[in-house]
């Protein structure tokens, strides 16, 4: 099931995949504050009002070139929000320069959790990927 978050300023909605009991949000490109605030909102409602309850979040970053304060902070006011409504949320793809740039800043992002990419976000919440390597017998034991 693919929905659309709809957003009050910037080129177009957020798209939001849900993938069972978890949400998928995939962020591209320079996040305006408007589009963050509605994006935050959207995922509380989307979690609270489901169907099937929402057990995790991914916000998959790898798009992003620049996270300042202001995304930032509501990047972890998300993870705050899905966590008292009892998902998890993990942020994956985070690319080198990001992560310098937040430790400069000294934010600390609580109550996210962090992984390489979507599919090691998916297994830290306990999706097993379909996609996932198997072991080849022609490679040993």
């Amino acid at each position: 099931m693919t929905g659309f978050l709809a957003t009050q300023s910037g080129p177009g909605p957020v798209p939001v995949l849900a993938l069972g009991d978890v949400l998928l949000v995939t962020l591209q490109g320079e996040l305006r504050d408007g589009v963050a605030e509605q994006l935050q909102h959207d995922i509380s409602q989307r979690i609270a009002s489901s169907a099937t309850p929402v057990n995790g979040v991914v916000i998959d970053i790898s798009g992003v070139e620049i996270v300042d304060s202001f995304l930032g902070r509501v990047l972890a006011e998300i993870a705050a929000s899905a966590r008292l409504l009892a998902a998890r949320t993990v942020l994956a793809g985070m690319r080198p320069v990001v992560a310098i740039t937040l430790v400069e800043m000294g934010l600390t992002l609580p109550g996210l959790g962090t992984a390489l990419n979507v599919e090691k976000a998916l297994s830290l919440l306990g999706r097993a990927s379909s996609a996932a390597p198997t072991a080849h017998p022609e490679e040993g034991a």
